[in-house]
């Protein structure tokens, strides 16, 4: 079950699947036959309308058919505390678009991760939205939880396409505004530009009283530098050509994106957000059980 697991997970296994419904499945089948032999056995979407018992807790509330099955006292919850209201925010930037040689791009990898999340909170009865952005956000899908409304957000994931300049921090300014209650934001991007603006965006968000996880998505040659010799680099705004000898660079450029990452992983921690990152070369187990685990200490 391990190695079917692992085939599910993998991003070289999930591009063969053409249609994003059909990799969303996979994913999640894949990700929950997974947990059966990690070490959070007996944590997988069956228990996510539970939490654990506590003082005070009425007695009555456990379910024994969980405690059967794991040895541990759990509460049923009802629906109004376990409903939980998600936007998928996705960064519709050209840089998504880049891969050196995985078989999904930053965006192709971002788009299948939010449909198995989509696809992970539709099965929990969790209305969940769509949110898109380049210069400002272009498109929008008000939060659902019926059956239909899978569909409905898979169907807008692949009709996007990255491409163009973005301005993440105008953008999340102007979801900070669309969103009227408290919500979970789950923002996919690569988060290139000036990190003091985008964090400035992000803690507003924040602020606002809403829950995000930041998916930071990287390609693996930009994550690892796999590169020898000489090397032509293309700045991804100016389409200048800059020639650079790969080996005599590559620990300053491991190091700069290292302080990059560190950067937005040390804010997001002060400010109690999930920060996430993530390459295209990883399989998708990683982001799922973030998710998960968010959701199970919110609980």
């Amino acid at each position: 079950m391990a190695g079917t697991a692992e085939k599910y997970l993998k991003p070289e296994v999930i591009r063969q699947v053409a249609r994003l419904d059909l990799r969303a499945k996979f994913i999640i089948e894949g990700f929950i036959a997974g947990l059966h032999a990690s070490p959070f056995h007996g944590f997988s979407v069956e228990f996510s309308e539970h939490r654990k018992y506590t003082t005070g807790d009425n007695i009555s509330d456990i379910d024994w058919n969980v405690y059967a099955k794991t040895d541990r006292f759990y509460i049923k919850k009802f629906q109004a505390e376990t409903n939980l209201t998600g936007y998928l925010v996705m960064d519709l930037s050209g840089s998504m678009g880049y891969t050196y040689r995985q078989e999904l791009n930053k965006f192709e990898y971002s788009i299948s991760l939010a449909a198995a999340l989509c696809y992970l909170m539709i099965h929990q009865q969790d209305p969940v939205g769509l949110i898109a952005f380049d210069q400002k956000v272009s498109r929008s899908l008000a939060p659902g939880s019926k059956r239909s409304q899978l569909g409905n957000i898979l169907s807008m994931l692949a009709k996007l396409k990255p491409e163009g300049t973005t301005d993440i921090e105008a953008s999340l300014l102007q979801v900070a505004g669309m969103l009227r209650h408290r919500s979970l934001v789950m923002l996919f991007s690569d988060l290139l530009g000036d990190p003091d603006s985008i964090l400035r965006a992000i803690h507003r968000l924040r602020f606002s009283g809403h829950d995000l996880i930041v998916f930071h998505i990287l390609d693996e040659a930009e994550a690892e530098f796999p590169f020898e010799g000489m090397l032509q680099l293309e700045d991804n705004e100016t389409r200048e050509i800059l020639e650079v000898d790969a080996d005599a660079i590559k620990a300053d450029y491991l190091e700069e994106v290292e302080q990059f990452r560190a950067r937005y992983r040390a804010d997001c921690v002060r400010a109690r957000i999930d920060y996430v990152p993530l390459h295209t070369g990883m399989p998708f187990d990683k982001a799922l059980m973030s998710y998960l685990l968010t959701r199970q200490a919110r609980a």
